[in-house]
Formats: C-alpha cells, structure tokens, sequence
C-alpha cells in the first residue's frame, strides 16, 4: 500500500475526531511476541450468539425522494446458512506501532458500520488483531521509511492468519465461508487467500471475498490471474468463490495521478472493480446505509437532518433510495468505483453525503457503507447458491 506521508495527518485527524486517548509521536513495536489464542472468545470482537461488537441497534430510517421518512428494522439469523469472517481497516488509536488486544471505540464503532449487518445472512466472526496502528502508520512513514508500509505483513497478518486457522479448526465444521476486510483488513485478507485458500481444498468453502479499499488486481481483460491464481471476480450475485473488490470515488473527483487506490502495480495488470450494484457491468443504484443520528467510522455524528427542513432522524443509519448509483470506470490512470449523487432540486434530501479525505483517498472512508445494502444481499443470494450446490 502506497502512502504518502503528506496524507497520513489527514487520515489520523479524521479517524480520532472524538477519541480522547493521544497518538503518540513515537511508536514502539512490542519487546516480545506470543501468539493469541483465538480458542479464547476474548480474542474475538463477534462470534455467533453473543453479546458483542456486533450485538448493536442497526435500525435504520429510510429517507424516500419525496422526503417522506419511514422504518425499517433489523434482526441477525442465527440459522443463516454460512458463515463471515471480518478484518477490520486501520483504525486503532494505541500508542505502539502495533494494537494491543483490547478494542477501543474505534474497533467497536468500525464494526457497527462495516460488518455487523451481515449478521442477517451469515454467522460472524470477527477477530481482534494486533494491526498497525494510525500511529505506527504516521512514526514509520515520519522517520523517513519507504512508503510501502507493508500492511499485509508481520504481527498483524500473523494474528489474523492464526485466528482463521483457529475458526476452520474449532468452528467452522464444513461450512461455506466469506471474508470480508477493509484497507488493512483488505490487504491481509489479499494475502490470506493467496496463501492459505487459492489453489487448496479449503477453497470449496470460499464463498466469495469481499475486500474493499485495498488494491487486488487482475491480468489485463481477465478475471483472474493477478493476487490469485484461480480465485476469479464475480460477474452475478449467483456466482461463488470469486471475489468482490472497489475503491469509491465521487464521479466528479476521479482518482488523481498519487491516488492510494486503483493503479495497477505493473503493466498488463489492472486493479479489481466489481460493481455491487451490477455485478455483471454498467450502471446500477446503491443500496446505501449511511450514518444516522449515531456514530461513523470518523466519530460520532449528531442527529441529522436529512430532509431539508424535515424532522431529524433518530436511528443509527439511514438508507437513501435512489440517491446514489456506482459504476465501474476506467480512465488512464486508475480502475475504480465511480459513484455519482443524484441530487436535484425538487429532491428534498441532502446531497453531502460525506466520506471525504483528500483527492487521493476517494471515498475510502465509506467505501463499505455505500454499497452495504447490494453486498448484504449478494451474500445473502451466495449462500443459498453455495449451501444449493452441496
């Protein structure tokens, strides 16, 4: 992963509005190193029929084109056919180069907004990981390091391979699998299937993989033959082990020439893009649940006004119909998720859909929220197909 050092004070102010705790100016790996257990539920931030970080109220206001407001509801399936394991972004606030094992609100707040909502359509798991931290992050590119951080090495990818391998051993019993990450978690899952999944047996149970705002790639014109071998992207919601991958960018701030996402490594290779909106190409409208009156991955938000000159909704997320569509693009630089807002004056709804940093990290921020509602649903249709082909 590419970073800039120009960038990393942006995405740490962004990422610590409301944290207390100080990132520490120098960072400081730890002095011994001794495998998790992740046979310990402490390990874990999910595990299926628990209350934990993906025990939350995911309740959510649907704010129509008229302005009108209705609600929806959510209950998990604690029978859903397949299971989900999740890797979390950069989000960690400790002091070290690398987080302890004791989440703070960042961990537990990205979750809430990247992963507990598959809950309603597979059983989560979600490990604790001891990742690079936003202060790592910044001491390592500040001390005038090579900008490849190397996020998908050391203690980090150490853990999470361990508690995958712990999840197949003492939980998993034969059933169909999904990963899903983010950023960091991206590029470690990248890693984990390229290593331990593409090309064995356990790669009958690959559901599909989800990684966003990372940079998997494929051989030009192709669906595989880049990060994996066999391991293809998905071209219908029908289709299993394959892989689903983006970077968001507003479709009227394309990825500039230091963008952080969507330029291939080397000629003859181009980065994944698979629209969960239509996975099959072209054009389609993003099922979007943005947040609400609660918090986002940037901090908590207050009770929003959604509709100019409306009520303001009190639910943790809100869902837009119609609001924004996403399409694959392609310009001469970079392949990304073009998402382009439908504003217009007779719609009541606010157009400022948030996510931003700078012109290089796109939509990173929301990467998981604007298409939240198209993947929840494409797992849901996985796992029928998966558990259907056994």
């Amino acid at each position: 992963m590419k970073i800039h050092m120009s960038l990393i004070p942006a995405l740490v102010a962004a990422v610590t509005v409301t944290v207390t705790a100080p990132v520490g100016a120098s960072a400081q790996a730890p002095a011994t190193v001794t495998p998790n257990d992740y046979s310990d539920g402490a390990a874990w931030l999910c595990r299926p029929g628990r209350q934990d970080a993906c025990a939350v109220d995911l309740n959510t206001t649907v704010v129509n084109a008229d302005g009108s407001l209705s609600r929806e509801t959510w209950s998990g399936d604690q029978n859903a056919p397949i299971d989900c394991f999740y890797v979390y972004p950069t989000v960690s606030t400790d002091r070290n180069t690398n987080s302890d094992m004791s989440p703070d609100e960042a961990e537990l707040r990205v979750v809430e907004q990247q992963f507990a909502r598959f809950g309603s359509v597979c059983r989560p798991y979600a490990p604790s990981y001891r990742q690079v931290t936003l202060a790592g992050l910044t001491a390592s590119l500040g001390a005038g390091r090579s900008d490849e951080m190397g996020l998908e090495r050391g203690l980090a990818y150490d853990d999470v391979r361990d508690a995958f391998r712990s999840y197949l051993e003492n939980d998993n019993a034969g059933r169909g699998f999904v990963l899903i990450g983010h950023s960091q978690g991206s590029f470690i899952l990248t890693r984990l299937v390229a290593e331990e999944i593409d090309g064995q047996s356990i790669q009958e149970r690959l559901v599909s993989a989800i990684l966003l705002g990372a940079a998997p790639y494929v051989a030009e014109g192709r669906d595989v033959g880049g990060s994996f071998r066999t391991v293809p992207l998905c071209r219908s919601a029908g289709q299993t082990g394959c892989l689903i991958a983006y970077s968001a960018f507003r479709s009227t701030a394309p990825p500039p020439g230091n963008s952080l996402f969507g330029i291939p490594p080397e000629a003859g290779m181009t980065v994944a893009c698979t629209n969960p909106a239509a996975l099959g190409g072209g054009s389609g409208e993003l099922h979007v649940y943005m947040s609400g009156s609660g918090n986002t991955i940037v901090g908590p938000r207050p009770a929003a006004d959604w509709v100019s000159g409306g009520p303001a909704v009190e639910t943790p997320f809100v869902s837009a119909p119609g609001l924004l569509s996403a399409e694959c693009k392609t310009s001469e630089l970079a392949t990304f998720l073009e998402v382009t807002v439908h504003g217009n004056p007779s719609d009541p709804r606010v157009d400022n859909i948030g996510g931003d940093l700078t012109p290089q990290w796109g939509l990173h921020l929301i990467d998981a929220n604007v298409g939240m509602g198209n993947l929840v649903d494409i797992v849901r249709e996985q796992g029928a197909g998966w558990r259907g082909g056994r």
